[in-house]
């Protein structure tokens, strides 16, 4: 009788944990790239034809969906994505209370950029990410502009008045395409442009301008030399793409080669790819300095972590798994997604250009970090972006203080850090 009572015990455990999160066979994924939203779903059909187990991806970024929004809206609800992103310090520090520590995980030691905290690792490195100025090369070998002398402010004032002045014999319709002004398109101008304030020409880990404005503290010639930057951009860029644009109207701009330089990172590669690009392209250094920059901004630019009380942790962990030890993993990141990837086993090479060009920056060792993400979502978005914004505005309506507005601006947004 004893042992049948323990056996009964056994059983009734072991469909009291499966019911309660070991039997789920379905994973949900909230990811901040809707660009390889389909990618992504053809690898997770993959998975599911071999192991059965089905991964519900969603995209949400761009000027669609805000992740942070989505994500704080499931947690609200009680459905707290299995696997989802974050993009740095900040979002570690808002949902540390819920991420898996992944320190035993097979694929940690295969990586030098996992996201850690504390000698723990929490984030399972997407890829390597690059941008600068993205070029369109056979357009400047048509103007005779070498973008190798592309490395400062005054280097871009004289090639962008130059390219302005050939738009009917390019056949543009501007010089830079880049957006910022339209709603949920803060992150090109809050996020990654004003990445080049925080980290250009520094060593890589050279935190000083970042703790300088956390603590409040400006420095006032660089953010001078920065505003300089982005005015050149605004003033270069076409007014509508700038101003109202979004993410696709940005890219293909650039792809239509209707204009030169394209203020977007490798990560669009799979829409140059999507719309037949031919055309030759790579990266120039951003102009934010008077001094020489030679350098991209390269990083992991955000990570996949883990609820640690899903209900199908370890079919979570399992697919983090297949993606980054697996051929079919491999392909996805470099065939598919056209990804410089964060494992070190991985053998394919990048042939995407931008992706091309990321990777030999960075053999160069002329690399500057991504720094923007020491600054909370918050303040980038609601802060920083609107400011942005209003930049955009005045420029393009000729207003004599946009420049010194935009430095005033900034500087009591930072000296409200303190």
């Amino acid at each position: 009788m004893k042992k049948f009572l323990v056996l009964f015990v056994l059983l009734a455990t072991a469909i009291t944990l499966a019911a309660c999160g070991g039997g789920s066979d379905e994973i949900y994924l909230l990811q901040n790239k809707p660009e390889i939203d389909s990618q992504l779903k053809a690898f997770a059909d993959l998975y599911e034809e071999e192991y059965g187990v089905t991964v519900n991806v969603v995209s949400c970024g761009g000027d669609a969906c805000q992740l942070s929004n989505q994500l704080q809206s499931d947690i609200a609800a009680g459905e707290t994505p299995d696997i989802f992103v974050i993009d740095g310090l900040a979002a570690y520090e808002q949902y540390d209370h819920i991420l898996y520590d992944l320190s035993d995980e097979v694929w940690v030691d295969d990586t030098d950029v996992a996201f850690t905290y504390d000698g723990s690792v929490y984030g399972f490195p997407i890829a390597v990410e690059g941008w600068g100025l993205a070029y369109n090369a056979d357009l400047l070998e048509e103007a005779d502009i070498d973008p190798a002398t592309l490395n400062n402010y005054d280097a871009y004032v004289d090639a962008f008045e130059k390219l302005d002045g050939m738009k009917a014999t390019l056949g543009i319709d501007s010089v830079v395409s880049m957006a910022g002004g339209a709603s949920g398109m803060s992150w090109v101008t809050a996020d990654h442009n004003f990445n080049s304030l925080l980290s250009a020409g520094l060593a890589y880990d050279d935190l000083s301008v970042v703790n300088a404005l956390l603590d409040g503290d400006v420095n006032a010639s660089r953010l001078e030399q920065y505003a300089n930057w982005v005015e050149l951009l605004f003033e270069y860029a076409d007014p509508t793409v700038l101003s109202t644009g979004d993410y696709d109207a940005q890219v293909n701009a650039f792809a239509e080669e209707k204009a030169v330089f394209i203020h977007q990172g490798n990560w669009i590669e799979p829409n140059l790819a999507a719309a037949n690009v031919t055309f030759d392209r790579a990266y120039a250094p951003h102009g934010t300095l008077d001094a020489v920059t030679d350098g991209i901004f390269v990083s992991a630019p955000s990570w996949y972590v883990v609820n640690k009380d899903s209900n199908n942790l370890q079919g979570a962990l399992d697919f983090l798994e297949y993606m980054a030890t697996t051929e079919e993993g491999h392909n996805y990141m470099v065939n598919e997604i056209g990804a410089i990837p964060a494992f070190k086993s991985v053998t394919l090479q990048p042939s995407a250009p931008l992706s091309v060009s990321v990777a030999e920056w960075m053999s160069a060792g002329k690399i500057y970090a991504w720094n923007q993400y020491y600054f909370t979502s918050d303040f980038r978005s609601n802060t920083l972006g609107p400011i942005y914004a209003t930049f955009i505005a005045a420029v393009l309506d000729a207003e004599a203080t946009a420049k010194q507005d935009f430095i005033d601006e900034m500087t009591t947004a930072f000296e409200g850090l303190a």
